[in-house]
């Protein structure tokens, strides 16, 4: 049975979709942007910044259920622009240092309020 995960520690969805979802063994997260929990966005700065505050907003996702970025078995990237991706990779190399999940990265033609990148993840309960 589906179960909706809502926590404050990541921003509140603003359209007809939840923060994640769950089963009961996997968690679907919803594409993060870098927004912060309390609604500034981040749009202005770079890719850098942004990827890191998307991932704070995955993690915090997470942690409401009890797991963590290494429960991540698989994210997907979406860029703005691909020429992005060196940049973002770093940043997302800080979250996941050892055994990494399987990912996708790809450019977007648009992505929500204009920002840079967005990422969702699926993880394992």
């Amino acid at each position: 049975m589906k179960r909706i995960i809502s926590t404050d520690d990541a921003p509140e969805a603003v359209g007809a979709y939840s923060q994640a979802t769950t089963n009961g063994d996997l968690v679907f997260t919803a594409g993060q942007i870098p927004m912060t929990p309390d609604g500034e966005l981040l749009d202005d700065e770079d890719i850098t910044t942004q990827t890191r505050q998307s991932l704070e907003n995955v993690q915090g996702i997470l942690e409401e259920e009890g797991l963590t970025m290494e429960d991540v078995l698989k994210a997907t990237v979406f860029l703005a622009d691909i020429d992005d991706f060196e940049e973002m990779n770093a940043a997302y190399k800080e979250y996941f240092v050892d055994n990494p999940p399987a990912r996708s990265a790809v450019q977007a033609g648009a992505l929500p309020k204009g920002v840079g990148v967005e990422i969702e993840v699926i993880a394992s309960e």
